[in-house]
Protein backbone atom coordinates (compact mmCIF):
# COMPACT_ATOMS: atom_id res chain seq x y z
CA UNK A 1 0.00 0.00 0.00
CA UNK A 2 2.09 3.16 -0.85
CA UNK A 3 1.16 6.15 1.17
CA UNK A 4 1.09 9.60 0.20
CA UNK A 5 3.56 11.91 1.87
CA UNK A 6 2.54 14.43 3.89
CA UNK A 7 4.48 17.02 2.59
CA UNK A 8 3.10 16.30 -1.33
CA UNK A 9 0.97 18.59 -3.28
CA UNK A 10 -1.62 15.52 -4.00
CA UNK A 11 -1.62 15.23 0.60
CA UNK A 12 -1.86 18.65 0.58
CA UNK A 13 -4.92 18.70 -1.78
CA UNK A 14 -6.58 15.85 -0.71
CA UNK A 15 -6.45 17.31 3.28
CA UNK A 16 -7.94 20.39 1.73
CA UNK A 17 -10.66 18.58 -0.12
CA UNK A 18 -11.66 16.64 3.48
CA UNK A 19 -11.74 19.17 5.11
CA UNK A 20 -13.95 21.19 3.03
CA UNK A 21 -15.86 18.11 2.07
CA UNK A 22 -17.44 15.90 4.83
CA UNK A 23 -18.77 13.49 2.48
CA UNK A 24 -15.29 13.33 1.53
CA UNK A 25 -13.78 12.78 4.59
CA UNK A 26 -16.22 10.29 5.38
CA UNK A 27 -15.09 8.11 2.28
CA UNK A 28 -11.70 8.36 3.47
CA UNK A 29 -12.11 6.64 6.39
CA UNK A 30 -14.36 3.66 4.95
CA UNK A 31 -13.23 3.84 1.94
CA UNK A 32 -11.55 1.25 0.22
CA UNK A 33 -12.13 -2.44 -0.20
CA UNK A 34 -10.93 -3.50 3.32
CA UNK A 35 -12.57 -1.01 5.75
CA UNK A 36 -16.06 -1.58 4.59
CA UNK A 37 -15.67 -4.89 4.59
CA UNK A 38 -14.39 -4.94 8.16
CA UNK A 39 -16.97 -2.59 9.37
CA UNK A 40 -19.86 -5.01 7.73
CA UNK A 41 -18.80 -7.93 9.48
CA UNK A 42 -18.16 -5.77 13.00
CA UNK A 43 -21.85 -4.72 12.24
CA UNK A 44 -22.84 -8.40 13.63
CA UNK A 45 -20.51 -8.14 16.65
CA UNK A 46 -17.07 -8.53 18.06
CA UNK A 47 -14.82 -10.42 16.62
CA UNK A 48 -11.19 -12.26 16.97
CA UNK A 49 -8.58 -11.04 14.75
CA UNK A 50 -8.35 -14.69 13.51
CA UNK A 51 -12.31 -14.85 12.49
CA UNK A 52 -11.67 -11.44 10.82
CA UNK A 53 -8.70 -13.04 9.00
CA UNK A 54 -11.03 -16.23 8.15
CA UNK A 55 -13.96 -14.09 6.60
CA UNK A 56 -11.50 -11.91 4.57
CA UNK A 57 -9.24 -15.16 2.96
CA UNK A 58 -7.52 -12.46 0.74
CA UNK A 59 -6.31 -10.07 2.73
CA UNK A 60 -2.57 -10.23 4.36
CA UNK A 61 -2.38 -10.13 8.31
CA UNK A 62 -0.26 -7.33 7.70
CA UNK A 63 -3.03 -5.32 5.68
CA UNK A 64 -5.47 -6.29 7.98
CA UNK A 65 -3.57 -5.13 11.04
CA UNK A 66 -2.77 -1.65 9.51
CA UNK A 67 -6.56 -1.33 8.51
CA UNK A 68 -8.15 -2.26 12.46
CA UNK A 69 -5.54 0.34 13.55
CA UNK A 70 -6.45 3.10 10.70
CA UNK A 71 -10.22 2.63 11.83
CA UNK A 72 -9.39 2.27 15.62
CA UNK A 73 -7.59 5.56 14.89
CA UNK A 74 -10.53 7.14 13.74
CA UNK A 75 -12.92 6.14 16.11
CA UNK A 76 -14.23 3.38 14.45
CA UNK A 77 -13.28 0.66 15.96
CA UNK A 78 -12.84 -0.62 19.56
CA UNK A 79 -9.94 -2.64 20.26
CA UNK A 80 -9.99 -4.85 23.70
CA UNK A 81 -6.90 -7.03 24.73
CA UNK A 82 -8.35 -9.48 27.62
CA UNK A 83 -5.21 -11.27 30.01
CA UNK A 84 -4.15 -14.31 29.57
CA UNK A 85 -1.84 -16.44 27.52
CA UNK A 86 -1.91 -16.03 24.65
CA UNK A 87 -4.36 -12.94 25.22
CA UNK A 88 -7.16 -12.64 23.77
CA UNK A 89 -7.89 -9.07 21.62
CA UNK A 90 -11.50 -8.78 20.25
CA UNK A 91 -12.84 -5.78 17.72
CA UNK A 92 -15.63 -4.60 17.76
CA UNK A 93 -17.88 -0.98 16.23
CA UNK A 94 -18.16 1.89 18.47
CA UNK A 95 -21.09 3.59 18.88
CA UNK A 96 -20.11 6.11 15.91
CA UNK A 97 -19.21 2.72 14.13
CA UNK A 98 -22.65 1.71 14.54
CA UNK A 99 -24.56 4.30 12.78
CA UNK A 100 -22.51 3.28 9.69
CA UNK A 101 -24.96 0.60 9.45
CA UNK A 102 -27.89 2.00 7.43
CA UNK A 103 -25.13 3.21 5.15
CA UNK A 104 -23.70 0.21 4.50
CA UNK A 105 -27.13 -1.61 3.92
CA UNK A 106 -27.79 1.20 1.35
CA UNK A 107 -24.68 0.58 -0.14
CA UNK A 108 -25.12 -3.04 -0.81
CA UNK A 109 -28.22 -2.39 -2.20
CA UNK A 110 -26.92 0.40 -4.61
CA UNK A 111 -24.15 -2.32 -5.35
CA UNK A 112 -27.09 -4.90 -6.11
CA UNK A 113 -29.17 -2.55 -8.05
CA UNK A 114 -26.30 -1.57 -10.27
CA UNK A 115 -24.78 -5.18 -10.93
CA UNK A 116 -27.49 -6.11 -12.53
CA UNK A 117 -27.88 -3.00 -14.71
CA UNK A 118 -24.62 -4.90 -16.45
Amino acid sequence: MSKIKETSTNFANKQALADECSEVYAANIIGGQWALVICSWLINGKLRFGQLRKLLPNITERMLTLQLRKLEESKIVARTVYAGVPPRVEYELTPIGYELKPIIQQLEKWGDKHKNLK
